[in-house]
């Protein structure tokens, strides 16, 4: 009896089984093909990948199959034809000082500040132009700042405020010849607070009476590293002069103070390398100095002899001012090397020890004078001990006022039974810089310097401030009581940076 099932649904059923159980073993009616597994060789022979096509679409997707390949173009390298800056051209573009703008309106009626009214406090909340002659000898100096906006107004011109009457009227009782008093001062304070202005008005009171001014614009040009020093022969602590800094210097000494070219030897000077004209004038002295690296450090040293000689009918010596601002950068270890490959500190070198000595009081000025240092709160060094020092002389020069101020830790003394000593101590697990303890004073909170802290403008000098903003036409508002208040008030109290920024600096 014949099956109800041929041969081919058999082979059917057979196959389905196949693809259900690929591992099941071939059938004898199916041919068996010879593979091995895991193998890729046959079927990429049989079926070989097409070569890659054009996209058909400019700019498009890939077809597929393409490679796509993200290789970046090269750009073609063009010459500029421009004129590469010139050695130096750049940071003096960066360093320009711009004192006039010829767009700003010129305030009439704006009196001149001269050596009679310096100290005439009629003047104070008032703005004052600085005479022609000045603003030479201040740039000469490098008195005046980049940040300090001097390119937005006609001339240049200062404000009178109450500090600025006080000091004039110091220099002022000073103008006699007899006088030889040495005035050491620090002008600390906030950032904006006018401590570099503040410098810059002392500048111009001391050309004024004639007096030689010495400044070094910033304490960072000494201790960073950026000139060329040496050792001192013969020096024990050894010191270390800096011959390029000094010539540059000297170079600004014989522009900015012309009274130098009516001042003549008075004293030979046999450890100068060249020999020295009997009558020749200072300023030749500085100008030969400056015109020779060499010769810079010992035309300094004589010609600070020179101006410390006392002063007679014959060789008369004018008064002398020291400025520094940036004292921080001084008062630490600098970025210098000795032959130990230690680092030397800041007084180790003959310019800032020739300050600091001058600061301390190690060293005198025989014909009178000022030394003057500025803090900066926008570009410091943290030096722990010169914020100590500073803090402890402020305080005792003034107890009363800081004993009114709120402390954290007087309630708690005052529950106890202790008695509150506002005057800042020692702290005996403190590391403190000896030497810089030495120059404000050593342990001592009285050492000689005084301690001026720069505060925000009264409402009266704000206002007389910005009505020259005003009458320049740099601030287009009218200058009422509400608006003095509202800009005194936004600016923390009259801090002049913030006063200026708010007023002038920033528009809506």
């Amino acid at each position: 009896m014949s099956s109800g099932r041929c041969w081919s649904c058999i082979a059917h059923a057979r196959e389905n089984l196949k693809y259900r159980f690929p591992y099941s073993y071939p059938s004898p009616l199916i041919p068996f093909q010879q593979h091995a597994l895991f193998s890729t060789t046959s079927p990429n022979f049989a079926n070989p990948t097409p070569k890659s096509r054009p996209s058909k679409l400019v700019g498009g997707p890939p077809g597929r199959g393409d490679k796509t390949t993200y290789a970046r173009k090269k750009k073609k390298h063009t010459e500029s034809k421009a004129r590469p800056p010139a050695p130096g051209e750049r940071k003096a573009l960066r360093k320009r000082i711009v004192l006039s703008n010829t767009n700003a309106l010129e305030v009439p009626g704006m009196q001149d500040f001269t050596a009679e009214s310096m100290g005439d406090a009629k003047l104070q909340g008032q703005v004052v132009g600085i005479p022609g002659p000045v603003v030479d000898q201040l740039r000469a100096m490098e008195a005046f700042k980049t940040c300090q906006g001097w390119g937005l107004f006609r001339r240049p011109g200062m404000l009178v405020r109450e500090e600025t009457v006080s000091h004039g009227k110091l220099v002022q009782s000073m103008s006699d010849p007899q006088d030889t008093r040495t005035i050491r001062r620090i002008y600390v304070g906030e950032r904006g607070s006018g401590k570099s202005t503040m410098l810059l008005q002392a500048m111009t009171m001391a050309f004024l009476q004639n007096w030689v001014v010495i400044n070094f614009p910033e304490g960072q040009d000494l201790t960073i590293g950026h000139t060329e020093y040496g050792a001192l022969p013969g020096s024990s602590p050894p010191l270390y002069h800096q011959k390029t800094y000094t010539a540059g210097l000297l170079a600004r000494l014989a522009r900015a103070n012309p009274i130098l070219s009516t001042l003549q030897l008075s004293q030979p000077h046999p450890s100068f390398p060249i020999p020295l004209q009997p009558n020749i004038s200072l300023d030749r002295l500085a100008l030969l100095g400056a015109s020779d690296p060499e010769l810079s450090h010992p035309a300094f040293l004589a010609l600070w002899a020179e101006l410390r000689a006392p002063s007679t009918r014959e060789h008369p010596r004018p008064k002398v001012l020291l400025a520094l601002d940036g004292l921080a950068h001084v008062m630490r270890n600098s970025a210098y090397m000795s032959p130990a490959f230690a680092p030397i500190h800041a007084h180790d070198l003959a310019l800032v020890r020739f300050f600091t000595d001058h600061l301390s009081g190690a060293a005198a000025l025989p014909n009178g004078g000022m030394v003057l240092a500025a803090t900066s709160e926008s570009n410091h060094p943290a030096v722990r001990t010169l914020r100590f020092k500073l803090r402890q002389i402020e305080v005792a020069q003034d107890p009363a006022r800081v004993a009114a101020l709120p402390s954290p830790v007087q309630p708690f003394l005052t529950a106890t039974g202790q008695a509150y000593d506002p005057v800042p101590r020692p702290q005996p697990f403190v590391r403190y810089d000896e030497r810089v303890m030495q120059v404000l004073g050593g342990g001592r909170p009285e050492g000689g310097i005084e301690v001026q802290r720069l505060e925000g403008l009264s409402r009266e000098e704000a206002r007389g401030l910005m009505e020259y903003w005003a009458r320049s036409g740099m601030m287009r508002k009218e200058v009422s009581e509400g608006l003095v208040g509202e800009k005194w008030t936004v600016s923390g109290g009259g801090v002049v940076g913030e006063l200026e920024r708010g007023c002038v600096r920033m528009r809506v």
